[in-house]
């Protein structure tokens, strides 16, 4: 940093004391991670806040924005912002960053976990072993290898699941907005055709207006009894009471879901559902992961204060 005086910095995630410490070394830390502790900072020290660390599922509002005048740059920690009042920052000419690629292999393998979780049936088999069920009492689980996935958001992370899914020897189709002309994978138009063509689909798109609820009963009856739903992306991508019904109603085979429209608080539509396999949001969750992103937000914060700019703008 070029100043000798540390800036001042509101963190509004949690965030470990290990990693406060790390962060305090060359800021002014307040950390407010609690939505009482977020008002009363901001109503009482918003005008000295330069910088904004937050998450994309807490997010920043265009009033918060408003609310600290001195504010010069907002990152967040991972790579989803869809909660932060990107207009606002940007009418403000307020420098926007976050940790994209920092724990995008962690998310893809806890995608590829759910995915054999779910498609072979751990949860059930692990409580039929406890319980002295033998195989012989068991119906077949089906294979992995072979299968057809289709990835709904093919951005690094869908191209991490869809590199870890070819060692499986899996077909790989994909949706986006449009097709990317950089990879070999079949494309489809519609999340409709997509979720009708393969055996397993994996949500790995952003959060916000543009993606909710994209995964409706209609993208789920394609999908059909003998299909697999994955969720790493954000809760709102699907809807939870048209999920919940094809699952119980067995239009669909099961779901691996890292996140859901309720959290914190569990998919109580779900947690009684034994076709379900449910992780509370952790796929970019792990000490190596972490610290990544972490790491990332200081070259992000110590590049725009020393005049160079952020490494990974939104």
């Amino acid at each position: 940093m070029i100043s000798t005086v540390p800036i001042p910095l509101l963190v509004l995630n949690g965030m470990s004391q290990r990693h406060l410490d790390q962060i305090g070394q060359r800021f002014d830390v307040c950390h407010a991670p609690t939505p009482a502790q977020r008002a009363q900072a901001i109503a009482g020290q918003g005008a000295r806040f330069r910088a904004v660390l937050t998450i994309g599922s807490v997010g920043l509002t265009a009033q918060e924005i408003g609310a600290m005048p001195a504010l010069e740059l907002v990152c967040v920690l991972g790579a989803g912002y869809e909660n932060l009042a990107l207009d606002a920052a940007r009418a403000r000419g307020i420098a926007l960053a976050n940790g994209a690629g920092t724990n995008d292999d962690c998310v893809a393998d806890h995608a590829f976990g759910l995915l054999i979780a779910i498609v072979r049936g751990m949860r059930a088999l692990d409580r039929q072993c406890r319980a002295g069920v033998w195989r012989d009492a068991i119906g077949l689980p089906p294979n992995v290898s072979g299968k057809r996935l289709g990835i709904f958001g093919l951005g690094t992370i869908g191209r991490k699941i869809a590199r870890r899914a070819a060692g499986f020897d899996m077909e790989i189709g994909y949706h986006n907005r449009s097709p990317r002309a950089d990879v070999p994978h079949r494309y489809f138009g519609s999340l409709h055709d997509l979720a009708a063509w393969c055996d397993v689909l994996v949500c790995a798109t952003p959060g916000g207006p543009a993606t909710h609820h994209r995964v409706d009963a209609a993208v789920l009856q394609a999908l059909g009894p003998q299909g697999y739903l994955v969720n790493i992306a954000r809760g709102s991508v699907v809807d939870t009471q048209a999920l919940a019904a094809a699952l119980r109603e067995r239009r669909i085979a099961g779901a691996g879901l890292d996140v859901y429209e309720s959290e914190p608080a569990p998919p109580q539509e779900l947690i009684h559902l034994d076709n379900v396999l449910l992780t509370p949001h952790v796929a970019g969750w792990s000490p190596e992961a972490v610290q990544a992103s972490v790491n990332r937000f200081l070259a992000n914060a110590e590049g725009y204060f020393a005049g160079r700019g952020v490494v990974s703008p939104i």
